[in-house]
């Protein structure tokens, strides 16, 4: 009864995700005081909104579905068929997508509606909420893995934002999948958890063999309500490898009861490059991490008290080790929370030593070494029709070039025109002195449309960056396609060719999807790994929800390069 009470609700508020002004957040289900807060003080990820508020049907969904087939150079990662539950009712929607590849071997992962629908345990892990896909064949084919493996469901489970990283220790080929970790009772310890995974075997023999959970990090904080515990909440997980130390790193945002989000940094021990056991017992397969109850043991970036921080990526300079950590401050506060009203709306970068994130304990260091700044118009209260969630993102994405000597971070900004455009800025290593004085738009196509939620993961071999995004081609439609800017040189001051890399653009207004948002908050790329210096290729992969059949799928292609 209560399920059916819960979907009745949601389903007044398709209409008006579709056709009228962005929907207002569905009565809170869960009652950890984090999620009282989203739509009011706080917004968070789309993990988060399906924690806090389970499934949120919106869309119209067409009367014939389109016969899923092959898509040229457009490949998805899904199989639809996969996604009905054991009562045999189809899930509508896969978002929020990452990807990785090694060798002849792509992952792709992804937020995955079957959750909604599906009791613990279900066959192929049907319960949890990410999703995943693996090919063998670089990618122009995948088998649906279903859900992440996860045994003890009943206590914990997947619930999505997954970020995808690989290396090849000892030349045998590893990935690694991240994602929010937490209770189905809603009470209790939030975790970030990831999947160690290896690939082996080419064609009909190849496998992806992925392990049970392990945790990264815990919440700090916890109290109790009515008798139940309650805890601080972790939230917009990404990974990021240093493959010539044999560590992962995990950037996130740990939501307290009173503050606006606190960006900290995670590390496991993976091993050694040569496939051998790490300084603090981690092996490729089994990662050893150091997530711990107090809130000094994984690194603290920043936090805030009133303006929220959220959206944090890292990325590794493998000379020295160090790590560099984006994120937006004062994100969707800027509008919603009158305290701050005045507080300019930034894209952060933080530089922290290696010296500071050890394996084992607690970090020495109370700050990061450097930290600056770039001040972004920002398009988080500008409505994107067909997208059924408000507001937007302005969230940075970063890669360092060690043959550059920079850190570089994407972003979309309304500074030249309200529907937003993507801008790079890059920053000298160590010391963080702009490259460029002011920064460089990327988008050469349609500079009248929207285009938003770019991506940008690693260097290429060259040292130079891909970055891909959504875009629009003019102002008054909600096709959108995938459109990428590759080969760009971390120094450059100009703005760089386009390239269109969907062969069919999706309508979001006639898509059904049981997950908000419908086509996730964050889009990917990611350059092919390699065993060796300079550990990339120049094969570049790009991921993203994509609602051509009618529902959203996650979807894959090899950027033109």
């Amino acid at each position: 009864m209560f399920r059916k009470r819960l979907l009745l609700g949601f389903g007044l508020l398709a209409f008006a995700t579709v056709a009228g002004p962005p929907a207002a957040h569905a009565a809170t289900v869960n009652p950890n005081p984090f999620c009282a807060r989203i739509g009011k003080t706080l917004e968070a990820s789309s993990g988060a909104q399906m924690y806090c508020f389970g499934p949120q049907i919106s869309g119209t969904r067409p009367h014939a579905r389109i016969v899923f087939a092959p898509f040229g150079a457009n490949v998805d990662a899904a199989n639809p068929s996969e996604d009905v539950s054991p009562a045999g009712v189809q899930a509508d929607g896969q978002s929020e997508t990452s990807i990785a590849a090694i060798g002849p071997y792509v992952v792709e992962a992804w937020n995955d509606a079957t959750q909604f629908i599906s009791p613990c345990p279900s066959p192929g892990f049907k319960e949890e909420g990410t999703g995943l896909g693996f090919s063998a064949n670089g990618g122009v084919s995948f088998v649906d893995e279903g859900g992440l493996p996860n045994v003890t469901c009943k206590e914990d489970k997947y619930f999505g934002d997954p970020s995808v990283e690989a290396w090849a220790p000892g030349g045998s080929a590893h990935f690694y999948i991240s994602s929010l970790f937490d209770k189905p009772s809603l009470t209790g310890v939030s975790f970030l958890a990831l999947s160690a995974c290896g690939a082996s075997g080419s064609g009909t023999t190849a496998r992806l063999s992925c392990g049970q959970p392990v945790i990264i990090a815990e919440s700090t904080q916890c109290i109790v309500v009515k008798g139940a515990l309650m805890c601080s909440f972790l939230d917009k997980d990404f990974i990021a490898i240093d493959p010539v130390r044999g560590r992962l790193y995990v950037a996130y945002t740990e939501f307290g009861f009173t503050d606006s989000g606190v960006i900290k940094l995670a590390v496991c021990d993976i091993g050694t490059p040569t496939g051998g056991v790490g300084p603090a017992g981690g092996r490729a397969s089994a990662p050893v991490c150091n997530p711990g109850p107090h809130p000094t043991t994984n690194f603290k970036v920043a936090g805030s008290v009133n303006c929220e921080n959220e959206g944090a990526y890292p990325a590794v300079d493998l000379a020295t080790g160090n790590v560099y950590v984006g994120w937006e401050s004062n994100w969707a506060t800027d509008f919603m929370t009158p305290a701050c009203f005045n507080t300019p709306t930034l894209n952060q970068l933080a530089a922290v030593p290696l010296k500071c994130l050890p394996l084992t304990g607690t970090s020495p260091c109370s700050a990061p070494g450097k930290l600056t700044a770039v001040q972004v118009v920002s398009t988080d209260a500008t409505f994107i029709p067909g997208y059924n969630r408000f507001p937007s993102n302005d969230f940075p994405r970063l890669a360092v070039s060690d043959r550059f000597r920079t850190v570089s971070i994407v972003w979309n900004d309304a500074k030249a025109h309200p529907l937003g455009d993507i801008y790079l800025k890059s920053f000298n290593l160590g010391t963080l002195t702009p490259v460029q004085a002011v920064p460089v738009r990327i988008n050469s196509l349609a500079n009248g449309g929207l285009h938003f939620l770019p991506a940008l993961r690693n260097v290429d071999a060259n040292g130079n960056l891909n970055i891909s995004f959504y875009q629009r081609a003019v102002v008054s439609t909600t096709f959108t396609d995938l459109v990428a800017a590759l080969n760009v040189n971390p120094l450059t001051a100009s703005t760089p060719p386009n390239v269109r890399e969907t062969t069919v653009a999706s309508d979001w207004l006639t898509v059904s999807s049981l997950i908000i948002p419908n086509f996730g908050d964050y889009t990917d790329n990611y350059v092919q790994a390699s065993s060796s210096p300079p550990f990339t290729t120049t094969r570049t992969y790009a991921a993203w929800s994509d609602g051509r059949i009618g529902i959203p799928q996650p979807f894959e292609t090899v950027m033109k390069l």
